[in-house]
């Protein structure tokens, strides 16, 4: 069984080379693109695919504008933005909206295919190069009641790094680290690190 996807971007050449790419996969099915907002809304809402990739800026209406348009004529359907810009200000907002992955347009085909895949599975997928905008990340930080200390070794453990190399890193001893990292752990309601890196990125934190 295929998944259909209906493509959004102003872009012609962009429009066309995905939807290529995609064609090239014999599970998906593009049904239809659009080069507006508004377009896409009234497509959408007829052709109800499975899944659309939607570009973070388009001449009518900005990415969020066009996924809450979205929610009302098919709440069900899988939103994947497809960007140039990591720390677009409107990426967390998509999100926040209900977009179910943010990727960048340099991605590999073979990778957006991948992530395609996973947001049709139910998955959320945010590249890892995306930066949250720094008055949102603000935002986040406080809502999630970590201190700076805290967010700090949250950081570091997100890049991989050990209590002891986060310990070398901040000058902070590394029963300190430990003792910053359950806190934070605690706070985000999760088990362990890699639950709460999961948690802090989905909280706009990473």
């Amino acid at each position: 069984m295929t998944s259909t996807v209906f493509v959004v971007d102003d872009h012609p050449v962009v429009r066309d080379g995905v939807t290529l790419l995609l064609r090239s996969d014999p599970a998906l099915t593009v049904v239809g693109s659009a080069e507006s907002g508004r377009v896409a809304v009234e497509c959408i809402a007829q052709l109800r695919p499975d899944v659309v990739l939607l570009d973070l800026r388009l001449p009518d209406m900005l990415a969020p504008e066009v996924i809450r348009e979205l929610r009302k004529v098919q709440p069900a359907v899988k939103i994947a933005i497809f960007t140039a810009h990591a720390d677009h200000h409107c990426i967390t907002e998509s999100l926040d909206a209900g977009a179910n992955a943010a990727l960048i347009k340099d991605l590999a085909g073979t990778d957006l295919l991948a992530a395609l895949r996973q947001v049709l599975r139910g998955e959320r997928v945010v590249d890892p190069r995306i930066r949250p905008h720094p008055a949102r990340r603000s935002d986040a930080l406080a809502r999630s009641g970590l201190t700076r200390r805290e967010y700090e070794v949250l950081r570091y453990a997100a890049q991989g790094l050990t209590n002891p190399e986060i310990a070398e890193a901040t000058g902070l001893t590394r029963n300190t680290v430990k003792t910053y990292l359950q806190s934070a752990l605690h706070k985000l309601g999760a088990r362990n690190r890699v639950e709460a890196i999961v948690k802090a990125s989905e909280a706009g934190l990473l």
